[in-house]
């Protein structure tokens, strides 16, 4: 149980950053990206859907390649660390894109369509791996009530991002970005280091 509680914390923080795509970088596509592409009309609530069609062109090859890895797949704390390091990338990747925009030009559609694509690379290797461990580590009999646990942290996440959203207006976007990235990078490298002790307390799950 002290494998998920870590889980847990580590969820919430990816959640924290990912569900920002209906807060901070939403409101980021609204004002600040130029919503033309090849002569296309786009609208700022499309981008959401963005992550829909990434998890549906990436699913089959993260589920083929955990097949045909078999037992050298990274483990599940390992996941996690990555999809946390995917996160941070995915921010530090939109900081110059930030910075052009608080100078009062229209940036390129394809700096949050970039950012999505490595955020999904994330949420792959961490969600369906986090519903996978507490189904596996939970006690039998509260399995179910385990589940719910879980998808409190999605919903803590989501709490933080909204937070996150009120500094759009307060603070330079390339910073807000940044310290987004700072966090998540923090995170996966603190996961990292917690990959052996985690996996100690998982009593041979893998």
């Amino acid at each position: 149980m002290a494998a998920v509680v870590v889980f847990f914390a580590f969820a919430t923080l990816f959640w924290a950053g990912y569900e920002q795509a209906g807060s901070t970088l939403n409101l980021f596509a609204d004002r600040y990206v130029d919503l033309t592409l090849f002569g296309l009309k786009l609208y700022a609530s499309w981008f959401v859907s963005i992550q829909a069609l990434f998890v549906i062109i990436l699913a089959p090859i993260f589920a083929w390649l955990w097949v045909r890895l078999g037992s050298r797949q990274p483990s599940s704390p390992a996941k996690f660390a990555w999809a946390l390091l995917f996160m941070g990338l995915a921010f530090l990747l939109l900081m110059p894109a930030g910075s052009v925009a608080q100078g009062g030009v229209k940036v390129s559609p394809l700096w949050l369509v970039g950012a999505y694509f490595i955020e999904e690379l994330g949420e792959l290797s961490l969600s369906p791996v986090g519903l996978s461990v507490v189904t596996k580590l939970a006690p039998t009999r509260v399995v179910g009530l385990m589940m719910g646990v879980w998808f409190l942290s999605n919903a803590a996440g989501n709490k933080l991002a909204g937070w996150a959203a009120g500094f759009i207006s307060r603070m330079p976007l390339a910073s807000l970005f940044g310290a987004t990235a700072a966090a998540m990078l923090t995170a996966a490298l603190v996961m990292f280091l917690l990959i052996k002790p985690v996996r100690n307390l998982m009593g041979g799950v893998h």
